[in-house]
């Protein structure tokens, strides 16, 4: 990264408030999205050495029915328990 690029403390301090929240609330959404990135990468691959056999092939362009049928189950499996680990955090700050 370029100096005239680069974000150091001083620039910051030299905003006001609302810019300072503004900026805060830009890393957090971008921390976010970093997070649910990364959480798509570790479902793709888990999903797909979980249901891609090493018989699977490409010839026709297509998953076959078991291997569709995985797949779904896995990212449903995935997200089931992603949601009740969130319900079970909400929980516990109450």
């Amino acid at each position: 990264m370029s100096s005239s690029l680069a974000l150091d403390q001083a620039d910051i301090e030299k905003l006001n408030d609302k810019d300072k929240a503004e900026l805060r609330q830009f890393f957090a959404n971008e921390e976010q999205k970093s997070k649910i990135q990364s959480q798509s990468h570790a479902l793709t691959s888990l999903c797909w050495k979980k249901c891609m056999t090493s018989s699977s092939t490409f010839k026709s362009g297509a998953l076959d029915s078991s291997e569709k049928a995985c797949l779904a189950n896995c990212v449903e499996r995935f997200m089931d328990v992603n949601m009740a680990t969130v319900r079970q955090l909400a929980g516990m700050r109450h």
